[in-house]
């Protein structure tokens, strides 16, 4: 069984920087990708940022500049720094794990808040 657990998540104002963190604990092999999708109220859910186990990165348009992705393969756990936070980015943001022959694990989600 796959757990991922998020933290990170908050209020920040415009112009302001969070740090999320995913941590995936369980019986956790042939990892393919970590990494973060976001879902709007009222909008669908949209990939923000996914980093591959050799280190590729891919970036949403709206995060290309501001956004970072980064893991620590010994702890199995995904950041996401976001910085210049804008509106628009407020979302409940989703950690997720692909394995090599299984289905997607999601974390719970987390809230993240940009006020202007």
């Amino acid at each position: 069984q796959v757990q991922l657990v998020e933290s990170g998540g908050g209020l920040v104002q415009a112009g302001g920087s969070l740090r999320l963190s995913c941590a995936a604990s369980g019986s956790i092999s042939s990892i393919i990708a970590m990494g973060w999708y976001r879902q709007a109220r009222g909008k669908q859910r949209e990939l923000v940022a996914a980093i591959t186990r050799g280190g590729s990165t891919n970036y949403a348009d709206s995060a290309k500049g501001r956004f970072t992705i980064s893991r620590d393969g010994a702890k199995n756990t995904v950041y996401l720094q976001m910085n210049s936070l804008k509106p628009e980015d407020t979302a409940v943001y989703y950690c997720f794990l692909d394995r090599s022959f299984v289905p997607r694990n999601w974390g719970q989600g987390t809230q993240v808040t940009v006020s202007s």
